[in-house]
């Protein structure tokens, strides 16, 4: 009697379904489809470092200190100050002093937006506010500066870093609540060398800057519950 075949026999649709859901198989999609986004976003970033001369070329903005004109959640694109200067610039950068006289605007005002290293300092977290004006070394600028955004200091002695301790930028936020003197004045920084200026602010995402600042702040909080620290901004 000869062999039933029908029943012993697998089908080839058979074999190929059986191969599909099998571990390795699906082992192997996964790693073909991660490969392939990690290399999509590692192709993004060099092609945006090679336009922005700047690593990383996007930040994150934690702080609303240059609300309304980029709001917190927001995520900056930064350039190297020194690829394309505005006219007037030093450095790479345009005061708003000099914006209001040539017409030179990023962000709805006069004047370059900057992304800084406070007070030199490369353990902290840049802030990126508007340079305002620059100053010499040695020079009092009291008389240079908007009365508006010296607090009560009625002269350059009564006024933080001036005379100014060293050349470089004078700097303040946008925000016309939370930001109302230089931070200079404040305390933020001392006058802002050029080699501290880490960037250009180019233009903003709205919102995508959430990504990175939320999982972060929920870090910091459950890491530092009790402590009474602010949380850390990517950039503010």
């Amino acid at each position: 009697m000869g062999r039933d075949e029908s029943t012993s026999s697998t089908s080839p649709d058979e074999t190929e379904e059986a191969a599909d859901t099998s571990p390795t198989f699906r082992l192997g999609l996964y790693v073909r489809d991660i490969s392939t986004s990690v290399g999509a976003v590692m192709l993004v970033g060099a092609l945006l470092f090679a336009v922005s001369g700047v690593w990383p070329p996007l930040v994150a903005i934690e702080s609303g200190s240059m609300e309304p004109h980029i709001d917190t959640g927001d995520m900056v694109f930064v350039m190297d100050a020194e690829r394309f200067p505005g006219q007037g610039a030093r450095h790479g950068v345009v005061t708003a002093a000099t914006g209001a006289e040539t017409g030179y605007r990023t962000f709805q005002q006069s004047g370059d937006v900057i992304v800084f290293e406070p007070n030199g300092n490369e353990q902290r977290t840049p802030i990126i506010h508007r340079s305002m004006l620059w100053v010499d070394a040695g020079e009092n600028w009291y008389d240079r500066a908007n009365q508006t955004y010296i607090g009560s200091a009625d002269s350059c002695d009564e006024l933080r870093n001036c005379p100014a301790p060293h050349a470089g930028f004078i700097t303040k936020g946008d925000n016309k609540v939370t930001n109302t003197r230089y931070d200079q004045v404040t305390g933020a920084s001392t006058v802002v060398r050029p080699q501290w200026v880490i960037g250009t602010g180019i233009f903003r995402i709205p919102r995508l800057g959430y990504v990175r600042v939320q999982p972060s702040q929920l870090w910091h909080t459950a890491a530092t519950i009790g402590v009474g620290e602010a949380s850390a901004p990517a950039a503010s």
